[in-house]
């Protein structure tokens, strides 16, 4: 066993570790992918980026590289993730975090609307998941891989029509559970040693959740009256979270689900 628990915070150092971050563009991806690189270790987020996002490059150097993938593309998906492992001789980790949202009555959902839905959400964080964990065997990795799930998987949101998105990341729970019980015991043949957990954040100033808003004004004042904070959540305050659950800090939590909602869930 790792030496874990003996000096103080080591275990959360990623010196050396490399780490492929879906959705690293923005949001709790690209606030996930920092917190790792400041920890010492090696990202390759796969999302679009804009001017705002490569400074990260440039801050981060050698230690952050993009790779421009789209999630439901998944023979690009596997390629690059094999190219990374391949380049490095290691992976030691996965943060799934793209994702989309459509606000619209169930009655008005086409079938196409929730294919896209799903393809990105669900079927695009199961692939890169698996994918990853590959690599992972491939190279006898022991890691863990943080899927971004959301309280949306667990409650109806008020003032917030998305019968899809919300079944998307019920969906995602579950599947870091499946997939926990899978992949986390270690095999006789060295592969496995591989935890999954999700993370289920509450409202957070993202892109996305200022589109809805902006649709909607009174969303923002109903949602901030949901929790026991009364306010939305910066995405920076998520930034150690995917670092726990990525490092040996966290290495007897599998299957998990990591609730932080400012209390939207506790009342």
């Amino acid at each position: 066993m790792e030496n874990v628990g003996r000096k103080r915070f080591a275990d959360l150092g990623l010196k050396g570790h490399v780490f492929v971050v879906t959705g690293g563009a923005s949001g709790i991806g690209l606030a996930s992918a920092e917190g790792l690189v400041e920890a010492g270790g090696k990202e390759s987020p796969g999302a679009e980026w804009g001017e705002a996002e490569k400074r990260i490059v440039h801050e981060w150097g050698s230690s952050l590289h993009y790779e421009r993938v789209d999630v439901t593309d998944t023979g690009h998906l596997n390629e690059t993730i094999e190219k990374i492992a391949k380049q490095e001789q290691r992976l030691d980790g996965l943060l799934a975090a793209a994702g989309i949202v459509q606000v619209t009555p169930a009655v008005e959902y086409t079938p196409e609307d929730a294919m896209k839905m799903m393809a990105v959400n669900y079927n695009g964080v199961f692939m890169a998941a698996t994918a990853a964990a590959r690599e992972m065997m491939r190279y006898k990795c022991r890691g863990s891989i943080c899927i971004i799930a959301s309280v949306s998987g667990l409650i109806a949101n008020k003032k917030m029509l998305s019968p899809v998105y919300n079944s998307s990341k019920a969906a995602l729970i579950q599947l870091a559970r499946n997939l926990a019980m899978e992949w986390s015991a270690v095999q006789p043949d060295g592969t496995g040693g591989i935890r999954v957990n999700c993370i289920s954040p509450g409202y957070i100033r993202t892109p996305m959740v200022e589109k809805v808003i902006k649709a909607d004004p009174a969303a923002k004042e109903a949602w901030e009256a949901e929790n026991m904070m009364h306010r939305f959540a910066e995405t920076s305050e998520f930034k150690t979270a995917g670092l726990f659950l990525l490092s040996r800090a966290s290495s007897f939590m599998t299957g998990n689900n990591l609730v932080i909602d400012g209390g939207h869930t506790a009342w």
